[in-house]
């Protein structure tokens, strides 16, 4: 396990840290461009090709779509348990963006006879994908499918690769049903983003496509960028647990492990001033590995020899200075006064406060949005939200009052910088 003295760090291992499992899809980019091009000139055929070729499932044209009586079929057999926690997690989801939701229109005067103002209207349409992997991620529907359904977007498309027998798994199904989402189609990978980037005889074009996916799917996104707007970037999993002397080393040990069983490409700091407490942590995990199946074991432990591990500073400040920096997807404050040290946090996807709040609450059902930034883009980038459903319009109005105060200013810096018609259509007027 790794465990580094941050101010004893190299340059190049700190670099290693910062940069976690920067993935190089240069070749998935070619393979997306080859067949991408395709989907664009034979369509469904085309699709339905890779769709066999790639996740080893035989469909027809008329089985791309998924049909009502499927939905319905998927939610039915989808155990009452499992379908109450997906109404528990919508009905948090849903009240949590419902509040982000901007004036649908404003005004302001900035001077006598001249409104400015935005009008804020829903993307026309938008693609929502949501992966598959070696699982089903209903969560991911909810995430992506309640600020949508808030933002009201009129067409809402879901694309989702099949699952070994052809269907959509019932979770996803139950999930969709739930927040009132429809249209679903059978695909994934990078023929499903080029099929919604161009549209083929059987799945629309959309505008946007949003969530996350395997590496051919992101190549595939970038590819197509002048074709459709891709939305958050996103990928390996990346969480740091801030702690001080006072946390409780049970705990940190259980949420240090929560983001380490993605996968071996992910990230899990525990980053802390208290040698004490690591001391204390290291063993609990030990004995908490002895819990996990073999793969999740194998992950953690991958993760922690890799991009994991501890990070032990001088400080509680010095902590702090080391998140903002790194700019994690998700981090948990287990300190003594959390509250106090949220103000201090710059950059970070989400922030978890508190003993009780581990990273799983957020992931599934306490209403803040779980698809994040990573990779430090969580210094310039948001959590997926109603926004990424909106588009703002600005909106200006000059009485001839306000015109007639306003003309010469205009004009004048209308000539500093050379434009004639700019110039003349308030000159003139």
């Amino acid at each position: 396990m790794n465990i580094y003295r941050l101010n004893e760090l190299s340059d190049e291992k700190r670099e290693f840290i910062l940069k976690r499992a920067e993935l190089d899809i240069t070749e998935h980019m070619k393979v997306a461009a080859s067949v991408s091009d395709d989907v664009k000139l034979r369509g469904d055929e085309a699709v339905l090709e890779y769709t066999e070729r790639f996740d080893r499932v035989k469909l027809t044209r008329e089985q791309i779509k998924v049909k009502p009586e499927e939905i319905e079929a998927g939610y039915e057999r989808l155990d009452k348990e499992t379908r109450d926690a997906l109404e528990y997690a919508a009905k948090n989801i849903w009240n949590f963006h419902e509040k982000q939701l901007p004036e649908e229109m404003w005004f302001t005067e900035v001077d006598k006879g001249l409104l400015v103002g935005e009008k804020t209207t829903p993307i026309v349409d938008v693609c929502l994908y949501v992966p598959r992997g070696k699982g089903s991620f209903p969560s991911v529907m909810l995430m992506l499918g309640v600020p949508a359904r808030v933002a009201n977007v009129e067409k809402i498309v879901v694309v989702t690769p099949p699952n070994e027998k052809g269907d959509v798994d019932d979770a996803i199904l139950a999930a969709a049903k739930i927040i009132g989402i429809t249209e679903i189609y059978k695909v994934g990978g990078i023929q499903a983003v080029a099929a919604v980037a161009y549209g083929t005889e059987t799945i629309p074009k959309c505008h946007k496509i949003i969530g996350p996916g395997n590496a051919y799917a992101t190549a595939a996104k970038r590819v197509l960028a002048s074709h459709i707007d891709a939305g958050l970037p996103a990928g390996p999993s990346e969480a740091i647990i801030l702690a001080d002397e006072k946390a409780d080393p049970h705990k940190v040990a259980l949420d240090w492990m929560i983001e380490a069983e993605h996968g071996p490409d992910s990230a899990s700091l525990l980053v802390t001033h208290s040698s004490d407490l690591v001391a204390k942590v290291i063993p609990i995990v030990e004995k908490q590995l002895e819990k996990l199946s073999e793969k999740r074991r194998q992950f953690v432990t991958a993760v922690f020899d890799t991009y994991g591990g501890v990070i032990l500073t001088e400080s509680l400040e010095e902590s702090i200075s080391f998140v903002n920096e790194y700019a994690p997807e998700h981090m948990e404050v287990i300190c003594e006064k959390p509250f106090e040290i949220l103000p201090k946090i710059k950059n970070a996807g989400e922030i978890l406060l508190g003993d009780y709040t581990p990273v799983t609450l957020c992931n599934f059902v306490l209403g803040p949005n779980a698809i994040l930034p990573t990779g430090q883009f969580a210094k310039t980038y948001s959590s997926v939200s109603v926004f990424d459903f909106l588009k703002r319009s600005s909106v200006g109005y000059a009485s001839r009052e306000g015109f007639e105060a306003v003309r010469n200013h205009a004009y004048k810096i209308a000539t500093v910088e050379g434009f004639d018609t700019h110039g003349l259509a308030v000159k003139e007027r």
